[in-house]
């Protein structure tokens, strides 16, 4: 995790990237586990010779997964807000899934602050846009809106 950042801090930064996690892989074991716990289990997720007969050569991962993933690649590089009592997921918006996810392919999140938005008293709503980036692609798998509730 990173370096704690202050609230001036993380507001100045619209606009820019706050963190970049680290390449994680995506194995069949994972796609298989997250066809289990969600029940999809449509046969371009977790039959790899029926799926290479497809033109995608071989199975992907859901969608949702790589959705799902996000959040703990944020966990892992984002820094917490100096003086947060928690960091709560508020929700999704314009989320796109733009590229399919092969089994074996190496993936990464980055985070760019869209907005900062004092709610209530103190806390702060923020916007954060979240690409799920693959390896030995210019484009990203995934993009979405992401907002984060800060409590202090």
């Amino acid at each position: 995790m990173a370096n704690p950042i202050d609230r001036e801090a993380l507001t100045a930064m619209i606009g820019q990237i706050l963190a970049q996690s680290d390449w994680t892989l995506v194995d069949q074991a994972q796609i298989d586990a997250f066809a289990e716990v969600s029940g999809d289990r449509q046969f371009l997720h977790i039959d790899p010779a029926r799926a290479a007969m497809t033109e995608f050569g071989g199975t992907i991962a859901h969608g949702l997964l790589t959705l799902s993933m996000m959040s703990g690649m944020a966990f892992e590089a984002m820094p917490q807000v100096e003086g947060q009592s928690a960091c709560m997921n508020y929700g999704f918006d314009k989320v796109r899934f733009l590229a399919p996810v092969p089994v074996g392919a190496m993936v990464r999140g980055q985070f760019t602050v869209l907005d900062v938005k004092v709610r209530g008293r103190s806390d702060l709503m923020v916007r954060i846009g979240a690409e799920v980036q693959m390896q030995g692609t210019a484009r990203p798998v995934l993009r979405a809106e992401w907002l984060l509730l800060y409590s202090f």
